[in-house]
């Protein structure tokens, strides 16, 4: 029996009419035609004045920090459970990152564990949105606002999340996206950052291409920057997928909800929170397991791969990282960030992918199931 996945895109004939357009004719004069299409739908679609392509969410937070002016000696916030890529790019710039605790109701950013963490060396901080869900964006944004602190909005695995009628992404002085092929809304590998501050768009278009101005044909760079653009075949799937954002997203909360019905009836489950105004796109169906279980994520993973699911487990703490183990910020964050080090290791996540069906998300919900029923 085939395996499970544990995410993968929806792709339909619009993308591969617009990718082969694309690989046919967007060269030379038409080179950017996907481009700008791509990045006007998005913008649109997010309600944001600027919309910038880019080869991976990393190096969207990556240019925020670097448009931000934010380098050696300076410190960035940002919440102890995360995917590394939300603070590799703070030591790309320099700086070092500070871990914050997040909300046990929302698994996001705590806006009091963020508020104590503000030193004057704190230049900016990374807010994310885990797993399609959102934090207390009033809460987060009135610490940031009050402090002086931009917030750089990590909505990687938050396409068409919603909070208060607002779309994720559009917290921030900037919003990044990933569009890598786990996500929601996909081009295979790739990114997005977004922004309503003119200043912050110019000094990223420079900074994207190796420091020349936009237009330039003289090769005359203004400073030493970075090479980070996207294709026009990864443009052009950009754009059929955001044409279907709401249909991905629907589908998303449709395999959600599947999951709910089918473990209703199992004690202990936690499942990924969706508090009153918030919209989540559910990018992972994630549950939590009751710690008197007695079952960590690591054994509950191996038993479901044994039997072709395919699950990930719950990011572990980035202060928890070898990665990390030689900052300042690791020494004692076990300590003052207690709920990511209680949630982390009891979260699973089910698999997600665009693809599946109703019954392949009863064989994945009945084997975890028998998991946690302790059964052989």
């Amino acid at each position: 029996m085939a395996t499970l996945p544990i995410a993968g895109p929806s792709i339909t004939q619009r993308e591969i009419d617009y990718v082969t357009d694309a690989v046919t004719r967007c060269w030379y004069g038409q080179a950017g035609e996907y481009h700008e299409r791509f990045e006007r739908a998005v913008a649109e679609y997010l309600g944001v004045r600027f919309a910038v392509a880019l080869p991976s969410c990393t190096s969207a937070i990556h240019l925020s920090l670097a448009a931000l002016g934010v380098g050696p000696g300076d410190e960035v916030i940002v919440p102890e459970l995360t995917w590394i890529a939300s603070s590799a790019p703070i030591s790309y710039v320099g700086a070092q990152p500070v871990f914050a605790d997040v909300d046990r109701h929302t698994w996001c950013l705590s806006a009091e564990a963020f508020e104590a963490r503000i030193t004057e060396r704190i230049k900016a901080a990374v807010v994310v949105d885990l797993y399609g869900n959102m934090p207390d964006m009033d809460a987060v944004r009135d610490v940031a606002e009050r402090r002086g602190i931009p917030l750089i909005e990590d909505a990687a695995e938050a396409f068409g999340s919603q909070y208060n009628g607002q779309k994720a992404g559009s917290f921030g002085v900037t919003g990044v996206f990933s569009l890598h092929g786990s996500k929601t809304v996909t081009t295979g590998e790739g990114g997005l950052l977004v922004t309503d501050r003119e200043d912050l768009y110019r000094r990223v278009l420079v900074l994207r291409d190796h420091g020349r101005r936009p237009g330039d044909t003289n090769f005359f760079n203004d400073k030493v920057a970075f090479k980070y653009k996207m294709s026009a075949m990864q443009a052009a799937l950009g754009l059929a997928q955001v044409e279907r954002a709401e249909e991905l997203v629907e589908a998303k909360r449709r395999i959600f909800g599947w999951y709910r019905e089918e473990l209703a009836d199992v004690p202990g489950l936690t499942f990924n929170p969706e508090p009153p105004g918030t919209r989540n796109s559910y990018w992972m169906t994630t549950v939590l397991v009751d710690p008197t279980l007695n079952l960590t994520k690591d054994r509950i993973l191996a038993e479901m791969a044994r039997n072709g699911i395919d699950g990930r487990p719950m990011f572990h703490p980035l202060s928890s990282l070898p990665a990390y183990a030689y900052t300042p910020a690791a020494r004692t964050a076990r300590e003052s960030n207690p709920v990511a080090y209680e949630l982390s290791p009891r979260g699973v996540n089910l698999p997600s992918a665009l693809c599946l069906t109703r019954d392949q998300v009863a064989r994945a919900a009945g084997e975890f199931r028998r998991i946690i029923a302790g059964e052989g």
